[in-house]
């Protein structure tokens, strides 16, 4: 079983609605499964990943924006030392899994 590591979050940007954050994150680490109760954006900009969502997954890249769909279960593995921006809503919750 590999272990679960948590990314280097900073937030970037604030406003009443929306806020954006940095993660970062080294090759081969395993960032939390998880789920939200709203959609929101990452946008890659440096390094590669995986996304799995449910069942499917998706190889994010440099200049790659994915929409994260609300309620569903996902994981991010690192591909690549990984640098993105993550937008979502000030009041989104987030449940995690083991």
């Amino acid at each position: 079983m590999e272990k679960i590591t948590n990314p280097n979050v900073k937030l970037l940007a604030k406003g009443e609605l929306f806020n954006a954050k940095q993660m970062a994150a080294k090759a081969g680490e395993l960032l939390p499964k998880h789920k939200a109760n709203k959609e929101s954006v990452l946008v890659v900009l440096e390094g590669e990943c995986v996304l799995t969502l449910a069942d499917t997954e998706h190889t994010l890249k440099q200049g790659d924006s994915f929409i994260v769909p609300s309620e569903i279960v996902h994981q991010i593995k690192v591909v690549k030392d990984f640098r993105a921006v993550h937008i979502m809503t000030n009041d989104i919750e987030f449940k995690f899994f083991k």
